[in-house]
C-alpha cells in the first residue's frame, strides 16, 4: 500500500515538473485542440455565424415550394406524367398527415443559437450581435408561421427546454398555444427586428426590414382570413381551448395590419418586373433571369454545390438534355382556363361552339390567342416556344368519316401520307405514358432555359422566390376589399394585370372571386393555392372528390390536325377535351384536412398536447 502510495506521489510530482518545465518552451497540455470548435470561437466569428445562418435559412420549410415537382402535382393545377412508380400522386387524395409539420429540433437549434449570441458573442460589435439575433429571431418566426398554417396553435418556445434528470419531465411539457396567440407571436417578432434587419436591406437572400414586412403582409392576412371565413362556416372548426379556432373580431385587426405591412413594401424601393415589352415572356423572366427589382426574398442556387433537377425534371419531352427524366409535371386544363381573355372575358377555352360543334382554328395556338400574358409565362401549349425551339404539341389527326370526326393519336411522327401535315407531336400530348405531356400542356415557369440546365452534370441555378411583389400587391388587394376599401383594392389588382397585358384600369368592379383567381394565374406552382383555399374555408368545396369537377380531377386539351380534303376546315385544327387514363381518382379534401393530424408520438411524450379536430 505503501508503495502505491509512493508511486502516485512521484507520478503527480513527475507531472508537475513536466508542467513545470515546458512552460518554458510550450504549455504542452494547455494547448487548442485542431479538430475541435470551442463556443468562444464559434459565437465570435462572423464567418461561422454566416455558415450557421445559411444551414438555417437552408432548412426553411416548405409543402409544394423550393422546386418540389411531386407536391406541385397534388392538387388541380397539375398532374404527374413521370416515372409510373410515382403514379400515386394521381391517385393522390389528402390523409389526416397532410401537410404535417411539427420540427421542434429547429426550434430548439435556433434557441440554443440565440442563447449563446447572447452570453458568448463578447468580441462581436452591438450592431454584429443585433443582426445575427434579428435573422435568427426572422427564421424562428417564419418556422411558426409555417406551423401555424399547418398545425393551428402549437406550443411557443423560445428557450431551451434543458431536462434536470429529476425524474420530472413535466416542466419541459409545454401546452399548445392558442392559434390567434402563435399569429400574434410572429407579428410582434417581427415588429421588434425589423429595424434591425434594415442592415441587410437590399440582400435578396438575406433577411432584412422588407422581408420581415413581406412575412408580417401574409401571415397577417392568414390569421385574418381564418378568423373571418372559419366563422362562416356551419360548424366552424375549433377546439374548446382555441388552440384551433380565431374568434371572428379579431380579423379586423388582422386585416389593418397585413395592408400596413403591404403598403410599406409596395412604397418601398420594389417594382412590378416589367422590362420585356412581350408581357408573357416578361412574366417568365421575371423569376428565371434574377435581374428586376420584384424578388424580396430568395432561395438562392448559385454554385455547382447548390444547384436543383427543376429543369432535369421537367423540361419539354424534345428537348431533354439527359435521356434520363422530363416533362413530370402536365399543367391542367382547370389552371389554363383560369387565365382571362386580355378583354376580359373568362378564360374557357372555345372547343366547341353554342351547338356543341367543333371550332377549327387555322393555326394551333389561335385558340390561346389574346391571353393574359402569364399564362405564356407559366404553361408551354401548342404553338409556343422553349429555348429559342417550337414546341411540337399534337395529338394527332381528326379525319371526317361518316358524318362525325374520328381521331387517330397514333405514335407516329412526321408527314401523315395523303394529308400535307404533321400526324403527331413529338412532344405529345399521350393519354397513358411517362415522361411527356399528358394534357397537352408542359409547365414553363421555373424551368431554366439556361444551357445544360436539364442534364444532371450541371443542373439550373435559377432561384425559388420566398417572396416577391406580386403577391404583396395581391395581399393588399385582399386584405383592403375585405376592410370595405374597394377602390384601393381595384388599384392594387390592376396594377398587377397591367403587368400581364391588360389594358389600365382593366378591373372596374372588384370582388374576392376576382382577388381569388388572381392569386390563383399569379402564383400558380409557388405553394400559395393549397393554403389559399384552406384559410378561405373553401377546399372542401373546390376538391369535393365528385369525378365530373374540373377541379377534382385534371383534364387535358389535346390539339389535332383535321384531315377533311375539299372542305374550309382541312388542315386546321381542332380541340377535344381528355380526362388522361393515368389520372384515375378525384382529389377529396376532408374536414380533418384543414388542420394536419398531430403524430401520436408526440402527444405520448407531452400529454399535455391536445388533437386537433377530427382526428
Amino acid at each position: 500500500m505503501r508503495s502505491l502510495k509512493k508511486y502516485f506521489y512521484i507520478g503527480i510530482a513527475s507531472l508537475s515538473m513536466l508542467t513545470t518545465a515546458g512552460c518554458s518552451h510550450e504549455d504542452w497540455f494547455d494547448r487548442d485542440p485542431k479538430n475541435l470548435i470551442t463556443d468562444e470561437q464559434l459565437w465570435n466569428d462572423p464567418k461561422m455565424l454566416n455558415s450557421l445562418l445559411a444551414n438555417f435559412y437552408d432548412r426553411l420549410p416548405t409543402l409544394h415550394g423550393v422546386f418540389n415537382t411531386g407536391g406541385m402535382t397534388e392538387l388541380d393545377d397539375a398532374m404527374w406524367s413521370g416515372h409510373r412508380d410515382q403514379n400515386w400522386r394521381n391517385d393522390f387524395q389528402f390523409g389526416d398527415d397532410y401537410g404535417r409539420y411539427w420540427d421542434y429540433g429547429f426550434i430548439r437549434d435556433i434557441n440554443l443559437s440565440l442563447e449563446n449570441i447572447e452570453k458568448l458573442s463578447s468580441e462581436l460589435t452591438d450592431a454584429q450581435r443585433k443582426q445575427y439575433i434579428a435573422e435568427i429571431r426572422f427564421v424562428r418566426a417564419f418556422v411558426y408561421f409555417e406551423l401555424v398554417k399547418r398545425m393551428g396553435g402549437v406550443p411557443i418556445v423560445t428557450t431551451q427546454l434543458i431536462y434536470d434528470f429529476s425524474g420530472d419531465p413535466t416542466p419541459l411539457q409545454v401546452p399548445r398555444a392558442k392559434e390567434h396567440e402563435v399569429y400574434d407571436f410572429i407579428f410582434d417578432e417581427l415588429e421588434a427586428i425589423k429595424e434591425d434587419l434594415a442592415v441587410n436591406n437590399g440582400s435578396e437572400t438575406r433577411a432584412n426590414k422588407y422581408t420581415a414586412l413581406a412575412l408580417e403582409s401574409r401571415a397577417m392576412l392568414y390569421a385574418a382570413s381564418l378568423a373571418k371565413y372559419n366563422n362562416q362556416m356551419a360548424s366552424p372548426i375549433t377546439t374548446a381551448g382555441g388552440e384551433v379556432g380565431i374568434p371572428a373580431n379579431m380579423a379586423t385587426d388582422y386585416y389593418t395590419k397585413s395592408l400596413a405591412a403591404s403598403k410599406e413594401i409596395i412604397n418601398g424601393p420594389f417594382q412590378l418586373y416589367d422590362e420585356n415589352p412581350d408581357k408573357g415572356a416578361n412574366f417568365y423572366d421575371m423569376l428565371n433571369k434574377k435581374t428586376g427589382s420584384e424578388v424580396i426574398f430568395a432561395k438562392d442556387f448559385v454554385t455547382s454545390l447548390k444547384v436543383h433537377r427543376f429543369a432535369y425534371d421537367n423540361i419539354v419531352k424534345s428537348m431533354t438534355e439527359d435521356n434520363e427524366s422530363s416533362s413530370t409535371i402536365s399543367p391542367s386544363l382547370s389552371l389554363v382556363e383560369s387565365f382571362e381573355n386580355l378583354d376580359g372575358t373568362s378564360g374557357k377555352l372555345r372547343d366547341k361552339d353554342a351547338s356543341g360543334n367543333y371550332i377549327a382554328y387555322t393555326n394551333i395556338d389561335d385558340i390561346f390567342a389574346n391571353k393574359d400574358g402569364r399564362l405564356y409565362g407559366t404553361v408551354i401549349y401548342p404553338g409556343t416556344s422553349f429555348k429559342g425551339r417550337p414546341v411540337s404539341i399534337q395529338a394527332g389527326v381528326a379525319s371526317w368519316v361518316n358524318g362525325s370526326y374520328q381521331f387517330t393519336a397514333a405514335p407516329q411522327l412526321g408527314e401523315a401520307h395523303g394529308s400535307g401535315g404533321l400526324w403527331t407531336g413529338f412532344d405529345g400530348p399521350l393519354y397513358d405514358a411517362q415522361d411527356v405531356s399528358n394534357t397537352g400542356f408542359y409547365i414553363r415557369k421555373f424551368v431554366s432555359d439556361a444551357p445544360a440546365a436539364s442534364t444532371r452534370g450541371t443542373s439550373a441555378a435559377n432561384w425559388w422566390p420566398w417572396f416577391r411583389l406580386g403577391e404583396i400587391y395581391l395581399n393588399a388587394a385582399e386584405a383592403a376589399l375585405e376592410l370595405g376599401q374597394a377602390a384601393d383594392a381595384r388599384n392594387f389588382v390592376n396594377m398587377v394585370r397591367e403587368r400581364a397585358g391588360f389594358s389600365a384600369n382593366s378591373i372596374t368592379n372588384i370582388t374576392m372571386d376576382i382577388v381569388r383567381n388572381e392569386r390563383r394565374v399569379e402564383l400558380a406552382f409557388e405553394d400559395h393555392r393549397f393554403f389559399d383555399l384552406k384559410r378561405w374555408r373553401i377546399a372542401h368545396q373546390v376538391w369535393d372528390g365528385s369525378e365530373n369537377d374540373d377541379n377534382s380531377v385534371v383534364h387535358g386539351l389535346y390539339a389535332y390536325r383535321v384531315v377533311r380534303p375539299g372542305h374550309p376546315d382541312h388542315g386546321k385544327y381542332i380541340y377535344e377535351r381528355v380526362r388522361p387514363a393515368r389520372f384515375r381518382r378525384a382529389r377529396f379534401f376532408r374536414m380533418a384536412n384543414y388542420y394536419a393530424s398531430i403524430e401520436q408520438s408526440v402527444i405520448d411524450k407531452n400529454p399535455k398536447i391536445i388533437r386537433n379536430p377530427f382526428h
